[in-house]
Order: C-alpha cells, then structure tokens, then sequence
C-alpha cells in the first residue's frame, strides 16, 4: 500500500468518526440543565429529565458538549451527565462529574478564555491549561463539607461490614542515574 492510499483511508476514517459523532444518539444518565454556553455560567434554557434523548454535536469546549433536544432546542451539557444510547453507564466517569466542578469550565456567552476541567479520552491538560486553572472554591467548600474523620470512617467501615487488610507497599522504582547525580542532591543516596 503506498502513501497515498493509506493517507485517503486515515481521511475516510476520519470523516467516518467526524459524521458519526455528528449524529451520535446519547441519553442523559442525571437530570441536567440544557444551558445557552458551555459552563456553569450560562443561562439556562431547560430542564432535562434523567433519560432524556439527545443528539450529540460535533462540538467541545473542555467538558461541556453541544446536544440537540428531539424538540429541536440546542444547547450545552456537561459530557459526564450523558452516556451512549446503546452502552451502560460508567460509575467512573460518573465520579468524575463532581470532580470537574472543582474548575471553571468555559466561562459566559462573549468571553475567550479556557480553563482545565478534566480529560477524557487521550486529550491531556497543556501546560496553559493547568496555568490558567482556577479553583471553584464554592465546590470546593462543598468537598469539605464532605469530609470523615478517622472515627467516622471507622463507623461506616463497621456498618459496611468491612474488615481491615495489609496491603504490601509498591517497590521503589529505581532512579536512573542522572537522577542520582551531585547535580541533583534531592535524588542522591
């Protein structure tokens, strides 16, 4: 096969994946507000019942994607509040919907700036991304709100009918030796 032809399939699949995720069926997995921009900031439009069906847009901002209602309004919703028509649910990326909240994520109608939320897929966080992040210090009071002390967790390990467990610690890696170097002290032995 010569370079031509595997560039023409790589630009097929491509277009392949980009018309699919066009008119991609998804469904609410939690009730969400359908909101005029990306973000927690922007106005709402309506409020969706857990299993409503959408269509998902072809467009992204950090967390936040496009979705079309059956009635024909279109908006944004976060993307871990919805899950694939035809896949279950995934209590991973259910847990981390409430983590997102920690950062900003998208900002109002007319502002240009981007801050991290969080990564799905392979897409990571660049170096301006984590730069720019800002906490969202109402979530994080909420978080905070949350936490167990030691006899707390006791009990509920108790009630759960949980039982301790020594669990052997993971090895030490072995640095390399630049890392062991005069040079960087930090690292020396």
């Amino acid at each position: 096969m010569n370079r031509f032809q595997i560039i023409v399939l790589l630009l097929a699949a491509t277009l392949g994946v980009s018309v699919y995720a066009q008119n991609e069926a998804v469904i609410l997995k939690r009730a969400a507000v359908l909101r005029d921009a990306p973000g927690e900031t922007g106005r709402s439009l309506l409020n969706l019942p857990t299993d409503t069906a959408l269509t998902r847009l072809p467009v992204r901002q950090g967390g936040w994607i496009q979705v079309r209602t059956s009635s024909g309004s279109t908006g944004w919703v976060h993307m871990f509040d919805v899950g694939s028509a035809s896949a279950p649910s995934n209590t991973a990326t259910d847990a981390l919907r409430g983590l997102s909240n920690f950062f900003n994520s998208g900002g109002s109608q007319g502002a240009r700036h981007s801050t991290a939320t969080s990564t799905v897929g392979i897409r990571g966080l660049g170096a301006e991304d984590i730069a720019q992040a800002q906490p969202n210090i109402t979530a994080l009071a909420q978080v905070e709100g949350l936490r167990q002390d030691a006899t707390q967790a006791r009990r509920f390990a108790a009630d759960a009918n949980l039982r301790p467990r020594t669990v052997d610690p993971l090895p030490v890696p072995t640095l390399p030796a630049a890392a062991k170097s005069e040079s960087n002290p930090r690292f020396s032995q």
